[in-house]
């Protein structure tokens, strides 16, 4: 691995050991193994690198599982596979417990910091890219304009149940109640 990876992985390591409040330029350098000089060549500053980091991670846990699930339920109608997805997540939320506290303190620093704010803002767009992706390559029957829409509430669901499962796990709706919400919607409109 070149630096910009070492430093990828030392962050994540002292993250999700000690939070990103508590996470220092200096110990993710040390983690890392190089400079700390090699934090602002490579990502401009700790917060960009924290945000790039936590990124990686989401990405690599919960939007791989989702990745799986989704291409698992190809085959079936797409309310089946919503809901498949979905009844499944609390198992992925468990398994990314640290990644998802460790996100939600970023979310709350960068609400707090304005760069900060703004590089989440893009790495909102990025999420809705991978989710996008993933539903293009499992059923590239849907429209575009339908995958956006797919994706974006596949992106907002995971973001809001994430924070629901850490505050109270039992409070989650199941996938089939959510599958269940969305097709009452679509009925109804369709009146």
């Amino acid at each position: 691995m070149g630096n910009r990876e070492d430093l990828l992985a030392g962050a994540r390591r002292v993250i999700l050991e000690q939070g990103v409040a508590k996470a220092t330029a200096r110990e993710i350098a040390t983690e890392a193994g190089v400079s700390l000089a090699a934090i602002g060549y490579h990502f401009g500053s700790k917060e960009q690198l924290i945000s790039e980091a936590l990124l990686q991670s989401l990405g690599s846990g919960i939007g791989d599982a989702m990745d799986e699930i989704v291409a698992e339920h190809a085959a079936q109608p797409l309310i089946e596979g919503f809901a498949a997805l979905w009844n499944r997540m609390p198992a992925v939320f468990a398994a990314n417990r640290e990644a998802l506290v460790a996100s939600l303190d970023n979310a709350v620093r960068a609400v707090r910091d304005d760069g900060a704010g703004r590089d989440l803002a893009a790495a909102t767009a990025h999420g809705y890219d991978g989710v996008a992706q993933q539903l293009r390559d499992a059923r590239p029957d849907l429209a575009d304009a339908d995958v956006e829409a797919v994706a974006k509430l596949d992106y907002a669901l995971v973001q809001s149940l994430g924070l629901m499962w850490l505050l109270n796990p039992d409070a989650l709706p199941t996938g089939d109640e959510l599958a269940r919400a969305v097709a009452v919607i679509a009925e109804t409109s369709a009146d």
